[in-house]
């Protein structure tokens, strides 16, 4: 069977857990289009957050939004000042996030920064944000005093994926092993060099 036209947070494509990390000391910063700017993070932001991740697909509701925020971010404010950001256009609007943070479970004790909650809003998509505003968030995790980064996804989001994977972001040893088929849906979705690897999921293999 051949595959359909998937798109970024397609839920037709099967589930897969998958974290990658990447040593960030010299990663350098993508320019963001002159049209852009960023903005950290001012409390009153968080439906500002909710609205750009349920573009994105993130969230079907406001009220599954909610419920991320409040179990990541609720009374966090002061962290999120300094590692919050938003792309915002010359009209004023927030159209883009992504912030420097931490496992906000405790597990993970090695110091690296995770990246969180990447997402464009959707008529934004395809005009260059994504990897300008992954690097400046990075140069937020070195500002931070962090060499590493972490950053967990899934294989429904595989545009995202391929974008870590160009900046240089490669699978952990253990979730390559755990995900190993996930992980071989994306090499069929990509086809990217850095999973040469890998065999790449059959067709039938990919979706749900």
């Amino acid at each position: 069977m051949a595959l359909p036209q998937l798109d970024n947070h397609d839920f037709r494509i099967r589930y897969y857990e998958l974290m990658l990390r990447g040593d960030i000391t010299d990663m350098p910063e993508v320019p963001l289009p002159a049209e852009y700017h960023y903005e950290m993070y001012c409390p009153g932001d968080r439906d500002a957050w909710i609205e750009i991740e349920k573009s994105a697909k993130e969230f079907n509701t406001y009220e599954q939004g909610l419920d991320a925020w409040k179990r990541y971010y609720e009374g966090r404010d002061d962290e999120l000042k300094n590692r919050m950001v938003f792309v915002v256009n010359e009209n004023g609007e927030k159209v883009a996030t992504a912030t420097a943070f931490y496992d906000i479970r405790g597990i993970d004790q090695s110091a690296d920064g995770w990246l969180h909650w990447v997402a464009v809003r959707r008529e934004d998509q395809g005009k260059g944000l994504s990897k300008p505003l992954i690097s400046h968030v990075i140069q937020i995790m070195k500002a931070l005093g962090q060499t590493h980064c972490k950053i967990p996804t899934q294989t429904t989001t595989w545009v995202a994926v391929k974008v870590y994977l160009d900046l240089g972001f490669r699978p952990i040893e253990k979730n390559l092993v755990n995900s190993r088929d996930g992980w071989r849906i994306i090499k069929r979705l990509t086809d990217h060099p850095a999973l040469s690897e890998l065999e790449a999921a059959k067709d039938e293999e990919v979706l749900r």
